[in-house]
């Protein structure tokens, strides 16, 4: 037990220690980068939804195929 609260411990000051030194050397002001972020994830949730549809309509046409009687 006491090895994991050390483990958490170290695990949570390493995320502190990170997340400091990230904003103190971050390339770009706060708005900006939250900008940035934003439009990488309006981009990226636009083409997991355009792949996603894609891939939706294919499994739908094989379903389809798959339900057709075969001709003898």
């Amino acid at each position: 037990m006491r090895r994991m609260m050390a483990y958490i411990a170290g695990a949570l000051t390493g995320a502190l220690v990170g997340a400091s030194i990230a904003l103190l050397f971050a390339p770009v002001p706060g708005e900006e980068l939250q900008a940035r972020i934003n439009e990488r994830f309006s981009s990226l949730r636009d083409e997991l939804k355009q792949a996603y549809e894609t891939r939706l309509s294919q499994l739908e046409a094989e379903f389809e195929a798959l339900r057709a009687p075969r001709a003898k």
